[in-house]
């Protein structure tokens, strides 16, 4: 029987898989790292995916103003990666910032080509001073910053 794929909005009890993930790819210098006691208090922000009851996947919104709401930590776990949960996640999330009612969802990615298979565009990351003066000031690729900014806009 093949695995089934659950979307849901993480739990305290998810800490530790949402740790283990991004710390991960963290390592590899592909996401800004979070600790436990951050992810604890922001828990609410993120959605999971499952496959047999095991969280493999996560992505979080964060809101950078009253219009825009930035997709973050999102991440698939090795051997779960081209299934179609990433575009699941990125979906829960976009459906999330239209409940909220903000119109503008953006990322900073190095997967270019999966943001715009899921309808975003590439846009030049300086239109954003809400995301440069929240995180970017704080981070050591401040100067150097190699990601690609995209954004999607909601109807």
């Amino acid at each position: 029987m093949p695995a089934v794929a659950v979307c849901r909005k993480a739990n305290l009890a998810d800490v530790e898989p949402l740790y283990n993930m991004i710390e991960g790819y963290a390592r590899r210098g592909i996401m800004l790292p979070r600790s436990r006691a951050v992810l604890e208090r922001q828990v609410k922000d993120f959605v999971v995916a499952e496959v047999d009851g095991e969280v493999v996947g996560c992505g979080s919104l964060c809101k950078l103003g009253e219009e825009l709401v930035e997709i973050r930590s999102l991440g698939i776990a090795e051997g779960h990666k081209g299934k179609g949960l990433g575009s699941m996640l990125v979906e829960q999330l976009v459906e999330e910032a239209r409940r909220q009612a903000i119109p503008k969802v953006m990322a900073l990615t190095y997967e270019v080509s999966f943001f715009v298979k899921n309808g975003f565009a590439v846009v030049d990351k300086e239109i954003f001073p809400e995301k440069v003066w929240t995180d970017c000031v704080n981070c050591a690729k401040q100067h150097c910053c190699d990601e690609i900014a995209v954004l999607k806009i909601l109807d």
